[in-house]
């Protein structure tokens, strides 16, 4: 960056289960955003040889891969679903890594992009503190619920467990400096989307 350019703002974006988080990303995506996605990342480092699911298999043993030595996300889950203390364990293996991998990306990115860090847990992890801006997507608890019923064959008790497990609404709200509300169409949720574009002082 030029000494006399304007520093970009850091930007996050969060939002519990089933908000639409990740359409809110495609949709910065398309407007020329460079998104860094925790989640992706995550992924990538629990493939086989990645970082991180070592460090899962050094904390929680074999147990944690399948046959075919990839990360058996079931096992994993059932193991620290509504287990504080196993969540807090997973969260300290992985989560350093997650932030290193990002660090770089954001290093890497093209000069005068408008960075976006997806991170779905942002709150619950405390780095709000970290971002200029903090946008926020939220849907009713019962949208939420649909969603995950209809798209992710979850049953009705589940996907509340799922959202009870998250930072609540009120949480999130605290930190925001941006709320993007998905209760509606994908129309509704495209002008919200334009709008906060446009407060960056970026045009189409």
């Amino acid at each position: 960056m030029s000494p006399t350019a304007s520093p970009r703002p850091r930007i996050g974006l969060t939002g519990g289960i089933a908000s639409g988080k990740s359409t809110v990303a495609r949709l910065l995506a398309a407007k020329g955003a460079v998104i860094i996605d925790a989640d992706a990342i995550v992924r990538e480092l629990q493939q086989p040889g990645g970082a991180a699911l070592a460090g899962i298999v050094s904390e929680f043993g074999e147990g944690m891969l399948a046959p075919d030595s990839t990360l058996d996300r079931a096992a994993l889950g059932a193991l620290v679903f509504g287990d504080d203390r196993a969540r807090e364990r997973l969260n300290a293996v992985v989560h350093p890594l997650v932030r290193e991998e990002a660090a770089r990306r954001i290093a890497a990115a093209p000069e005068g992009s408008t960075l976006v860090e997806d991170i779905p847990l942002l709150v619950e992890t405390g780095q709000a503190g970290r971002f200029d801006r903090v946008v926020v997507v939220q849907a009713s608890r019962e949208e939420r619920i649909r969603r995950m019923v209809s798209d992710r064959a979850m049953t009705p008790h589940d996907a509340a467990a799922r959202i009870d497990a998250q930072a609540t609404d009120a949480q999130r709200a605290e930190v925001a400096t941006d709320v993007i509300t998905n209760d509606a169409d994908v129309e509704h949720l495209s002008a919200q989307v334009d709008a906060f574009w446009e407060s960056l002082g970026r045009a189409e």
